[in-house]
C-alpha cells in the first residue's frame, strides 16, 4: 500500500514538472548535430515525427511542454565556454534548460508540428531582429552636439510616438508594421493590439520590439515606413501609415497607401484592392518634434 502511494506521489509530481525540448527546426541543423555519436538519428523527417509524439503523450499525462529553438553552433560555443563534451546528452541538456530561460521559445499546446515549427522560427527571428536593432542603437553613442545617448533619445521618442498613434487609432484592433531598411537586411517588427470596450491589450515583448525597431529607423534616418490596420465589427478596415524622414514620421496620403498595397513589390504589377477596405490618411499625432532633449 504504502508503495503504490509513493508511485501514485511520484506520478504528479512529474505532472508538475514544466519541460522543455530543444528542436532542430531544419535539415540543416539537424545534419549538423549528426556529427555527434551520441545523437542517433539519421532522418530528420523520422526525428520530427517521433518529437510530435513525444509532445503528445507529455500532453496527454497532463505535463507543460516549451519548444526551444536548438542552434548547433550556439550549442558547439556554448560547451567550449563550460568545458562539456558536446558530444554527451547531458551537455545537451544542460543547453536545452539555457534555452528555456535565454532562448526563443514555444509552448506546447496541441497544435500542429508544422504550425510549431512556423511559431518557433517566427519567434527566433523576433528576438534576433530586437537584439541587433538593440545593438545598433547601442553603437551610437552620444550625440557631439548636445551629449545626449542618442539611442536612448531615440527610444522615448519612438514610445511617443507609439502612444500618439494607438491613441489616435479608430476603436478596434490594430496591427501595426514597422520596417526599416538598412544594411545588411530591412528590420520588420509588427504589434497586435485587442480592444474590449475601453480597455487595449498588447504584448509587452512586442511593444519593445515594435518600439526598439522604430528607435532605430528615427535615430539613423534610415529608410523605413510604419503602417497600421484597424478592424472591428461592422466596418470595412483602415489602413494607413507614415514615412521614416527627418528623425520622424510624415503622412502617407491615401493614394500612396493604396499604391503599396495594390502593387507587387516584386514585379511592378498592380494587385487587385481588397474587397471591404479603406486605403487611408492617417489621423493627426500633431507635433511630432521632441519636447526636449536631442534633437539633432
Amino acid at each position: 500500500m504504502a508503495h503504490t502511494d509513493i508511485r501514485t506521489m511520484r506520478r504528479v509530481l512529474r505532472r508538475e514538472i514544466a519541460g522543455t525540448i530543444g528542436l532542430l527546426t531544419d535539415e540543416h541543423d539537424f545534419r549538423a548535430m549528426r556529427r555527434y555519436r551520441t545523437f542517433t538519428f539519421d532522418d530528420h523527417a523520422v526525428y520530427l515525427q517521433q518529437v510530435e509524439g513525444l509532445l503528445r503523450t507529455r500532453a496527454l499525462q497532463g505535463s507543460h511542454t516549451t519548444v526551444a529553438l536548438f542552434d548547433p553552433e550556439e550549442y558547439a560555443e556554448f560547451c567550449t565556454r563550460k568545458g562539456l563534451d558536446p558530444d554527451h546528452p547531458s551537455s545537451r541538456t544542460r543547453f536545452t534548460a539555457r534555452l528555456a530561460v535565454t532562448g526563443p521559445t514555444v509552448p506546447y499546446e496541441g497544435q500542429p508540428l508544422a504550425d510549431l515549427l512556423t511559431s518557433l522560427v517566427d519567434e527566433g527571428v523576433r528576438q534576433a531582429t530586437w537584439e541587433y536593432a538593440t545593438t545598433l542603437l547601442a553603437r551610437l553613442g552620444a550625440c557631439t552636439a548636445c551629449g545626449e545617448d542618442i539611442g536612448r533619445a531615440a527610444f522615448t521618442r519612438a514610445s511617443d510616438l507609439l502612444a500618439r498613434i494607438l491613441d489616435t487609432a479608430p476603436a478596434g484592433d490594430r496591427h501595426l508594421v514597422c520596417s526599416v531598411t538598412g544594411r545588411p537586411e530591412t528590420l520588420v517588427a509588427a504589434l497586435h493590439t485587442t480592444q474590449d470596450g475601453d480597455s487595449l491589450a498588447l504584448d509587452e515583448t512586442e511593444a519593445l520590439e515594435f518600439t526598439t525597431v522604430l528607435a532605430l529607423g528615427l535615430a539613423t534616418e534610415s529608410p523605413g515606413g510604419l503602417v497600421v490596420r484597424t478592424s472591428a465589427p461592422d466596418r470595412p478596415d483602415r489602413v494607413y501609415g507614415w514615412r521614416l524622414r527627418d528623425h520622424g514620421l510624415r503622412p502617407l496620403t491615401a493614394g500612396e497607401v493604396f499604391d503599396a498595397y495594390c502593387t507587387d513589390v516584386d514585379t511592378g504589377d498592380l494587385i487587385p484592392p481588397e474587397s471591404g477596405v479603406d486605403y487611408c490618411a492617417p489621423p493627426d499625432l500633431g507635433d511630432d518634434r521632441p519636447a526636449h532633449g536631442h534633437q539633432h
